[in-house]
């Protein structure tokens, strides 16, 4: 009996930071006539789905992650005219598109945030939440906020509206007031507003945190962890007594009766590989994959600025628990790279002129050929790598300023903050997409809002596409796999070598078609004992150029990588 997969369990889907992609006028910010004019580099890739952060209105506080209008387009990246040219050329092309959905909270120049903060009487007041002061301590005074909880950007996550009297929440920074989704006419704001841009051609969406929508209503302080001042409020919003029930009633109210042609992806910090198996049950009706974080938080120790050695038996451990836990029901999303990560290659790779082509092909064959779906972010496909960022001048990014800023205040040593904020700020993925090596890597002919990276005249797309031994042609041929070979989407996921801290490597096996995939992760030969059985399969794809045949003792060169085939009979 054949079984049919949904298409987004063979797709590939790659993503647009539009602000950073390429800029059409000049004006040194990418816009969507850019996107537009690249779209066959991205066809010829092999990609199904495109992606796209935020280009709605915004005051740009988080870069776009700050709606101001979810249904028009901000000027600084065009018109709704250039996003239906846009579209339809996209979907000329044989791919889709999908949105970036973010309700859980707005900017605060949103006309439902003005009207709400007009006054208590607002018709819209409790659209978002609003408390007063503690009881017994005077409103704006230090400590007098509603609960303890910190903000993912630093500083406390409540503002004082003076004009009010009161507070009101924000997760994010505080010109990101969040909805409150308990009050059913927002629910249902954000539901006819997905229906009109699905109405206008879009294929689904990439739901921004959207596992922090349903809080607790009673917003109880939370756990103040050692050396912190703030409480920890994730037991109450971190999939919240709601959220299941928001997310069915949105698949109701939103997609239900539009075929199968769309895709949705919730972004969800903090979630447990059992909650994802309910949110990503095809039987329950809410979300076809989920983004996780696990994996990326392995090399932080107090916090993400704090960089820790990654070791491999971790990352093994944690990404075979969510092959495991989403083997029979629900779906994997894979990725390295997104405009929140630094670069794969810099941060779990070798990013030396040496290694940088092996050390990024291996980290891409070992991540394509897990089961789920592969997220490829801009650049990622010709081995961008971070940024050399010299001073806090350099970054743009609210989150890395604020820590900055926060972290000397509070006596750390300035450059110590720096360093990490090198190694993972998220400015190190917003730096210009490289298309050649000219002044500024053909991104725009004016100056960048950010500093192109100096190392385009080496690393760039002209360079990559004519190079057939490139990072670049190297994804296409795993993306090719994915659409021919069925064990790479539907075969099940049999890890290896638990306890080897130097090589990767783990078995996909469909029907009678069984895949090896083995990656050494450091820059030293890694010697791999095999089962006998594997002798002489034939290899299908490996970064090394002329590597020998498949034998029971085998060593692998610095960042190698390697997928073999074999036929059960």
């Amino acid at each position: 009996m054949t079984t049919t997969h949904p298409w987004w369990t063979s797709a590939v889907v790659y993503q647009i930071y539009p602000r950073s992609f390429a800029d059409s006028n000049g004006d040194g910010i990418g816009d969507l006539p850019g996107i537009t004019g690249r779209l066959d580099y991205l066809a010829d890739l092999g990609v199904d789905v495109l992606w796209l952060s935020p280009v709605y209105p915004s005051p740009q506080d988080d870069n776009g992650y700050d709606i101001s209008d979810y249904q028009d387009i901000d000027p600084v990246f065009g018109t709704l005219d250039d996003f239906d040219k846009l579209l339809a050329a996209v979907h000329d092309r044989g791919m889709k598109l999908i949105m970036d959905l973010v309700v859980n909270h707005t900017s605060d120049e949103h006309p439902w945030f003005t009207e709400a903060r007009s006054g208590p009487d607002s018709p819209r007041r409790d659209w978002y939440w609003w408390r007063p002061a503690r009881p017994g301590m005077g409103p704006g005074t230090p400590g007098a906020e509603p609960n303890n909880w910190g903000s993912f950007f630093s500083g406390p996550a409540w503002e004082y509206d003076a004009r009010s009297g009161e507070y009101y929440l924000h997760l994010f920074s505080r010109k990101q007031p969040d909805l409150n989704w308990e009050n059913p006419e927002v629910r249902q704001a954000v539901y006819a507003m997905m229906r009109w841009w699905l109405d206008r051609g879009v294929d689904g969406f990439r739901m921004d945190v959207i596992n922090l929508v349903s809080k607790d209503p009673a917003l109880p302080d939370g756990h103040v962890p050692e050396g912190s001042r703030y409480g920890d409020g994730s037991p109450f919003y971190v999939c919240g007594p709601r959220i299941h029930e928001f997310l069915r009633e949105m698949h109701r109210e939103v997609f239900a009766g539009r075929g199968d042609r769309l895709l949705t992806v919730g972004e969800m910090p903090g979630v447990t590989v059992e909650e994802a198996r309910l949110f990503t049950d095809p039987a329950r009706a809410e979300v076809d994959m989920v983004f996780q974080f696990e994996h990326v938080g392995l090399d932080q120790g107090n916090g993400k600025f704090d960089v820790r050695p990654l070791r491999l038996r971790d990352l093994k451990a944690s990404l075979g628990r969510w092959q495991a836990g989403l083997n029979d029901t629900g779906w994997n999303s894979l990725y390295w790279n997104n405009h929140d990560q630094p670069r794969v290659v810099s941060r779990f790779g070798d990013d030396s002129p040496r290694h940088r082509v092996r050390s990024a092909t291996m980290l891409a064959t070992v991540l394509h050929l897990h089961r789920g779906t592969p997220y490829i972010y801009q650049g990622e496909e010709l081995g961008m790598t971070n940024a050399p960022f010299t001073s806090i001048d350099d970054f743009r990014d609210i989150e890395s300023l604020n820590h900055y800023a926060h972290a000397v205040a509070a006596g750390e040593d300035p450059e110590r903050v720096l360093a990490g904020l090198r190694a993972m700020g998220r400015d190190n993925a917003r730096t210009p997409m490289q298309w050649d090596d000219s002044r500024h890597a053909g991104f725009t002919t004016g100056e960048p809002w950010i500093p192109v990276h100096p190392g385009h005249r080496e690393i760039n797309a002209a360079q990559a596409t004519a190079d057939s031994g490139s990072v670049y042609h190297y994804y296409r041929r795993l993306i090719a796999l994915r659409h021919t070979e069925p064990a790479v989407a539907h075969g099940d996921f049999t890890p290896l070598l638990h306890d080897d801290d130097r090589v990767y490597a783990f078995t996909r096996r469909h029907g009678d078609t069984e895949l090896l995939v083995l990656g050494n992760f450091t820059g030293d030969p890694a010697p791999v004992v095999l089962p006998a059985d594997w002798e002489n399969a034939d290899l299908v794809l490996g970064n090394v150029p002329g590597a020998g045949p498949l034998t029971a003792e085998l060593t692998l060169e610095p960042w190698e990588a390697r997928i073999h085939r074999k036929r059960n009979r």
